[in-house]
């Protein structure tokens, strides 16, 4: 009796494991890739730098001639809003606008006299603000990381010039091109840092007048200047998953 109590468990038992091995096998699906790493998106950020006037911003001429091109180095600051978009994993297209408070300056510099009473026309000119709004094209050379970029577009700002008989300020309009490079963070996605050169020219009339000596001073308002920018941009990444820095 008992040897076929045991023989009827073995042969029960065998058959579950023949069941169970036919049974289908359940596991948990792969995780999802992780998204790769975009700079599409907006952003808004700070900057501060430096900037100078051109040698050729500002010069005039009379019966002797003066030639006010010295430039007064000053600070650059201020604030950015921009969108990217990211055509390939390489290249970037975008738009950004900026306005910066400045305290970039000119004076009577280099050789400066009247030949009448030794006194020169003597024209300063001072940057209070200028603004930009600049198309950019990027390429990532080295990784995904790092973006490297062209710009150019449309700039304005206020020249304030001053005189020994007038002062005057006035909103001008023109053009700026340079080039940067933004880095962006692999444990802070949101976050990059950038360097930005750029070279403007706002255009001005000339402005003719008697000096105090003989005949006609000429003024050109052309107003050239050079800034170099360091900034901080936050990445908004609306629309998308907080990005994921991946290899090519």
């Amino acid at each position: 009796m008992k040897k076929a109590t045991f023989a009827a468990l073995a042969l029960t038992l065998m058959a579950g494991s023949a069941i169970a091995a036919d049974l289908p096998s359940y596991k948990a699906p792969p995780p999802p890739p992780p998204p790769i790493m975009t700079w599409t998106g907006f952003y808004a950020g700070l900057n501060f730098g430096v900037g100078f006037y051109d040698q050729n911003s500002s010069n005039a001429w009379g019966v002797g001639f003066n030639n006010h091109g010295g430039s007064r180095a000053g600070v650059v600051g201020g604030g950015q809003i921009g969108y990217n978009y990211q055509i390939t994993p390489m290249f970037v297209v975008g738009i950004e606008t900026d306005f910066q408070g400045t305290s970039i300056g000119s004076g009577a510099g280099g050789n400066s006299f009247n030949w009448l009473f030794g006194l020169p026309p003597v024209t300063t000119a001072t940057l209070n603000w200028f603004g930009t709004v600049r198309g950019r094209v990027g390429v990532n050379l080295l990784s995904p990381q790092l973006l490297v970029y062209g710009t150019g577009g449309f700039a304005y700002g206020e020249v304030q010039r001053n005189g020994w008989w007038n002062q005057n300020s006035t909103v001008q309009t023109g053009w700026t091109a340079g080039a940067g490079a933004e880095y962006m963070f692999v444990a802070l996605p949101n976050w990059s840092v950038k360097a930005e050169y750029l070279y403007t020219q706002l255009s001005g009339n000339n402005n003719n007048g008697f000096n105090f000596g003989w005949g006609l001073n000429n003024v050109n308002n052309r107003t050239r200047f050079h800034t170099i920018r360091f900034g901080v941009n936050y990445h908004f990444h609306f629309g998308s998953s907080a990005p994921v820095l991946a290899k090519y």
